[in-house]
């Protein structure tokens, strides 16, 4: 079975830093695009940033773009996104995903925060 686990998440000053990491189970980590995504309260979940099976590829929303880096480690299975200079406005759950030929799979979200 397919499994996401997102942890990391907390409360920020603006400006601060937080790093994210998804670990992930069930399928060939190795062989898929990881995406992370972020949905605030009231509004659509967004896409956040995708990167590629190998981690030689990666795109970012334009609002995270020079912002956040999302990278892997293929040996531990894990995904991560370090969120630099961060703003009121990235406050949100942040979930990871996956899409594979059978289905589409989501981490259970993790709480990010960004006030003073």
């Amino acid at each position: 079975q397919v499994q996401l686990k997102e942890s990391g998440g907390g409360l920020v000053q603006p400006g601060g830093s937080l790093r994210l990491s998804c670990a992930a189970s069930g399928f060939r980590f190795s062989s898929y695009a990881m995406s992370w995504y972020r949905q605030a309260p009231g509004k659509e979940r967004q896409l956040v940033a995708v990167i590629n099976y190998a981690g030689s590829s990666a795109n970012y929303a334009d609002t995270v773009k020079d912002r956040f880096t999302i990278s892997r480690d293929n040996v531990k299975n894990t995904v991560y996104l370090q969120m630099n200079s961060l703003k009121p406005e990235d406050t949100a759950v942040y979930f990871c995903n996956v899409q594979t030929s059978w289905g589409t799979f989501w981490g259970q979200g993790t709480q990010v925060t960004v006030s003073s």
